[in-house]
């Protein structure tokens, strides 16, 4: 049986040099995907009548908290963050529409801006982890 170790020589929150997507294909998707999910969410918080405005809200509330948690998990490995990840916002979405419903708040507006509320709390708390993990003199371990 053979172990393999994470050899401690960088920031914790980054993936191994070999498993970063290095390719521009990576970069126009992702930020394809981001531009879908603003557009869903300025869709629904304006209040606009359009076809596109379901499928492109449903994409933000699945993707913001997809992709703050998978920013968050790390060094994981990417199918498991993948995982982990989708299982998280679902369980995001899941507790906003429990917690609107619960206190007679609901409203389509409410849960966008909640969701986009705990996707922006979560990508700051990932950015505050990591640049701690930066500072000069830190022990990382």
């Amino acid at each position: 049986m053979h172990t393999e170790t994470i050899a401690q020589h960088g920031p914790h929150d980054l993936p191994p040099p070999g498993k970063r997507p290095a390719s521009a294909t990576a970069s126009l998707v992702a930020g394809v995907a981001v531009g879908i999910g603003i557009m869903g969410a300025v869709l629904a918080l304006a209040d606009i009548g359009s076809p596109l405005r379901a499928p492109f809200t449903l994409f933000f509330l699945l993707m913001a908290p997809a992709g703050a948690l998978a920013v968050a998990l790390g060094r994981m490995d990417p199918l498991g963050r993948a995982v982990a990840a989708g299982a998280g916002a679902l369980a995001i979405d899941l507790l906003v529409a429990q917690t609107m419903l619960a206190l007679h708040l609901w409203s389509l507006r409410g849960g966008v801006l909640a969701v986009a509320g705990l996707s922006g709390a979560l990508l700051l708390a990932g950015a505050v982890r990591r640049r701690t993990g930066r500072a000069p003199g830190s022990r990382a371990g």
